[in-house]
């Protein structure tokens, strides 16, 4: 089975789906499949340095790279167009038997969903969120038609979409589309062990050793929440916590967490680590104490995952996918959307630390047993090779 995915970008600074699409394509090749990836080489506002038109292998996995139309005009660059994409596309696409889109809204996902009906190759969507309530209300008027003259259809005419969580699904039902869809979680890589990461960790941010470290790690952006996390830490300088922010974001945004930690008057207390990969990010995931997550929505909640992996317990608001999860087994606090509400949450765990080891010392053992790459490559290798088997059977 040849399984071609394409997605706009994969490097570290486009998020979660760039991290998500390597991840299952090692999967889906150690499952005996043979996967590759179709993308552009957009990194963010530059390009990545790397063979294009032909198959190499970047960071173990086999990838096709094309040339990113680059104008000054960040909105048209983000957009990622490629004619040599599109060329390939349509020279090659036969020669695969299912195609995985990653990501709606965007040159290379939509062309590929268009290509594969015009070649009648089937496929299927994941949306990484883009089609989240709070997702669909940002630039509402050029989404609505962005979806009417182009994405529907292409949704309407793929095999099935991909989602994440029950809530992501609940979502997505409610734009009415003619495509069945199905839920499959990410999968986890389990990091390396890091021996001593809390000890490490508070002299790497050079607190205390028995100081409470709070992480927040995403991408910096308004969608995040951190304009209610910041004001409900503020309410707690009565407590010792060191408040760890990774991650990066536009300048002008960075400027605005900035000037809420000095007026909640927690500055004093926060490091910006800036974007973390490898070693760091595990270190920070793995030595924290509570990691918080107050996003007004999240189609899944990969780093959520992963501090659940290590027996680190979460915080996590209702519009984070993995939020009945966590509450429905105790792996971590789950309030409203509100500063009172996080704050309060936020002071149990500190007041009662106890409490949150054990629900960590749970979430260890669930997530590793339920979560990991290997099952879930399984389960999509299945959902495959059904669909392909009943696309087949429709062309006799």
């Amino acid at each position: 089975m040849r399984v071609l995915h394409v997605i706009p970008s994969v490097p570290h600074v486009r998020g979660g789906p760039s991290l998500v699409v390597m991840d299952m394509v090692k999967a889906l090749r150690a499952n005996n499949i043979d996967a590759e990836i179709a993308t552009t080489n957009d990194n963010g506002d530059y390009l990545l340095d790397v063979p294009l038109q032909k198959l190499v292998e970047y960071k173990q996995v086999p990838i096709w790279f094309f040339s990113r139309f680059s104008p000054t005009v960040k909105l048209v660059r983000e957009y990622a167009f490629s004619w040599q994409l599109t060329t390939w596309l349509w020279n090659n696409i036969s020669q695969y038997d299912i195609l995985h889109i990653h990501a709606v809204f965007s040159y290379a996902s939509t062309m590929a969903m268009a290509i594969a009906r015009r070649k009648n190759i089937p496929y299927i969507v994941i949306p990484h969120g883009l089609l989240s309530e709070w997702s669909l209300q940002q630039s509402t008027y050029r989404k609505q038609i962005y979806m009417r003259l182009i994405e529907q259809a292409n949704l309407n005419h793929s095999q099935a979409i991909h989602l994440t969580s029950k809530l992501e699904q609940q979502e997505v039902a409610q734009l009415k589309l003619n495509a069945p869809s199905f839920v499959l979680p990410h999968g986890l890589s389990e990091p390396t062990p890091i021996f001593n990461a809390r000890n490490l960790l508070r002299q790497h941010l050079q607190v205390a050793a028995d100081e409470p470290v709070i992480l927040f790690l995403s991408r910096l952006h308004p969608k995040k929440g951190l304009d209610y996390l910041i004001p409900a830490l503020g309410k707690l300088t009565h407590h010792r916590f060191t408040f760890a922010i990774a991650g990066s974001g536009s300048e002008e945004y960075e400027a605005e967490i900035e000037s809420a930690l000095v007026a909640n008057g927690i500055r004093d207390r926060t490091h910006f680590t800036g974007f973390v990969v490898g070693e760091i990010k595990n270190l920070l995931i793995q030595g924290s104490d509570l990691f918080a997550l107050t996003s007004h929505a999240e189609n899944f909640g990969l780093v959520v995952l992963e501090a659940l992996a290590v027996g680190v317990p979460v915080l996590v608001t209702p519009g984070v996918a993995l939020a009945a999860v966590v509450q429905e087994h105790q792996l971590g606090y789950v309030p409203q959307l509100d500063v009172l509400a996080i704050a309060k949450a936020v002071e149990e765990y500190l007041t009662y630390p106890q409490v949150g080891k054990d629900m960590g010392d749970r979430a260890r053992q669930m997530i590793r047993e339920q979560y990991t790459w290997d099952k879930v490559a399984a389960k999509m290798v299945g959902i495959y090779q059904g669909i392909i088997l009943n696309h087949n059977c429709c062309q006799l």
